[in-house]
């Protein structure tokens, strides 16, 4: 829901700044006042061209910017964290800048963002009440884009049948046998390449085969093969050790053994002087087990010069392995199974194809089974759909012009089934149906959408429809038909309707005044939120014209008084 609009120098705007409301949002103002600004400063806001053409004379730039209730869109809030937009209070502030030089600037939520985005996010989509739905869905002469689009006459009906369920589960089928396709296409592709990519892959793998690495295998060769090579070191130093701790004369056990005979000796004088020597018996042993581990690791240490020549080649074609595959013997292996499991793939590729496109098969027949179901539903919603919007359109006083939903069965299935689908007129009955684009009016379309609302219903998610022309060519009870169309149209979302008719005014949950203000040197265009005896000043003026009568004021009350 659109909340609040501000402009600034654009065009004849000077500044405005309007708060809308859920509901009807009645837009009214004298001719040439300047409404069409507003709605082009409101096309802007939904992802319109810009031109420096419309900065107000003598200012440098102009700014445009809307303020959105986006608490029951969670869509929207979802795409605008896609694009790291935060919506931390359920508002989305568009700002559009538009500066000299055709320059302009986009921000969302003070994120500067593009203009794609922004149609992305507020600009109507074709997919108005499918899928995805617009902030603002805009109708007038030129911004009849959804309803002159077949894909949204689609969407429509397939909103009136109630198959939406049934069309969202042949989408998904649909998008699944898409990539299997795909994935037939491309295991079926280059075969040759994938041959060639095979034995690659075999050499590479037998090549890692052969020396049947085991995990960590690299660090422990590095250490046996240093210690190897420096075998006799390592002996010198267990037998001078061995020497010190154990076998001299002079050893550190020995000369232990004398003071703990010494000690024995003279303990008769005083017989605290044994406990004082009892870490000296916890050293000794503590020696014996050190000088047992190091004849232990001395019986280890291979000497052998075989042994370290096998184990230095070993190393030697491990280091070529981790020139190709990896820094380390883990990284190795897991190479080796990743090669393993695209080997068994490429050698299985024709059973997978086989298995793929006995899927496909599969698929295609339950798709045709659903899409003819959908097809025939559609068909039997069709012409109870354009049956109720004729009657709707008896009732807004457009003579002549049926509405017709023309339905064929496609040869072939599509991502939405079976169905070819295009809304059209007939002007009369000999005349044959015509597609909207060709056969409506601004207006035609405006009372057209207006119909279809009534029949179809709004969507799920609450958005901003703004109706332009849709009271062109109507007056009296006509009149009165549409504003109360309107207003149930607005019940639970927001319309802001532009009208010249006073019986559709009256309607309004709340009324904007537009009109021109002389400057000194130019023409500035002004809008005023009117209260109760205000409202009914301007509804008398649509009555009457500009002398404002008893009579007119009477009728304005009255017109007032019906629509609460």
């Amino acid at each position: 829901m659109l909340l609040e609009l501000k402009v600034s120098h654009f065009a004849i705007i000077e500044n405005i700044h309007l708060h809308f409301r859920e509901g009807l949002n009645i837009l009214s103002g004298e001719t040439g006042a300047g409404k069409s600004v507003l709605l082009k400063s409101l096309a802007l806001l939904m992802g319109g061209k810009s031109s420096a053409d419309t900065i107000r004379t003598g200012c440098t730039q102009a700014i445009i910017e809307g303020s959105f209730d986006i608490s029951k869109r969670r869509d929207i809030r979802q795409h605008l964290e896609a694009l790291g937009i935060e919506t931390d209070e359920n508002v989305l502030i568009v700002r559009r800048l538009i500066a000299g030089g055709d320059k302009s600037r986009v921000y969302l939520n003070g994120s500067l963002s593009t203009l794609n985005s922004l149609r992305d996010i507020v600009a109507p989509l074709i997919e108005v009440t499918g899928h995805s739905a617009p902030l603002i869905e805009m109708t007038g002469q030129h911004e009849n884009r959804n309803l002159i689009s077949r894909a949204y006459h689609l969407d429509l009906l397939d909103q009136y049948c109630g198959t939406w369920d049934r069309r969202h589960k042949y989408e998904e089928m649909w998008s699944r046998r898409s990539s299997l396709l795909e994935e037939i296409a491309d295991l079926e592709r280059n075969a040759q390449q994938k041959a060639q990519r095979l034995d690659f892959l075999v050499y590479q793998r037998d090549e890692i085969a052969k020396l049947d690495l085991s995990p960590g295998e690299d660090v422990e060769l590095e250490q046996s093969v240093k210690r190897l090579k420096n075998a006799s070191r390592l002996t010198a130093f267990v037998d001078s050790a061995d020497g010190a701790l154990y076998g001299d004369d002079d050893s550190a056990v020995n000369r232990i053994n004398a003071v703990l005979k010494k000690a024995a000796d003279i303990a008769v004088l005083d017989p605290t002087l044994a406990g004082k020597i009892q870490g000296l018996e916890q050293a000794k042993g503590l020696i014996d087990d050190s000088v047992y581990e190091l004849r232990q690791y001395l019986r280890q240490i291979d000497g052998d010069p075989d042994s370290l020549e096998e184990k230095e080649a070993r190393l030697s074609d491990l280091r070529k392995l981790q020139k190709k595959y990896g820094s380390s013997v883990d990284e190795i292996i897991r190479a080796l199974i990743d090669m393993e499991t695209e080997i068994s793939q490429l050698q299985n590729s024709e059973s997978h194809i086989g298995e793929k496109r006995r899927e496909v098969d599969r698929l295609t027949a339950d798709m045709e089974k659903l899409a003819l179901d959908l097809h025939k539903r559609r068909e039997k919603g069709a012409g109870v759909l354009a049956d109720s919007v004729n009657g709707e359109l008896n009732d807004l006083n457009m003579k002549g012009v049926s509405f017709v939903v023309q339905i064929r069965k496609a040869a072939e299935l599509s991502p939405t089934g079976l169905s070819d689908v295009e809304f059209m007129t007939k002007t009369s009955p000999k005349d044959p149906p015509r597609p909207l684009a060709k056969a409506a009016s601004g207006g035609e379309l405006s009372r057209l959408l207006l119909s279809l609302k009534r029949v179809v219903g709004s969507s799920n998610q609450p958005r901003t429809y703004l109706f332009d022309e849709v009271d062109t060519g109507v007056s009296g009870p006509t009149a009165e038909k549409v504003g109360r169309k309107l207003k149930s149209i607005a019940k639970g979302q927001q319309v802001i309707c532009v009208t010249h008719l006073p019986q559709v005014a009256a309607f309004g949950d709340v009324h904007f005044f537009i009109q021109k203000s002389p400057k000194k040197d130019s023409v500035s265009m002004e809008v005023e939120e009117l209260d109760g005896s205000e409202r009914k000043q301007e509804i008398a003026r649509l009555i009457s014209g500009e002398k404002i009568t008893k009579t007119s004021l009477a009728h304005a009350e009255q017109l007032l008084a019906e629509t609460r």
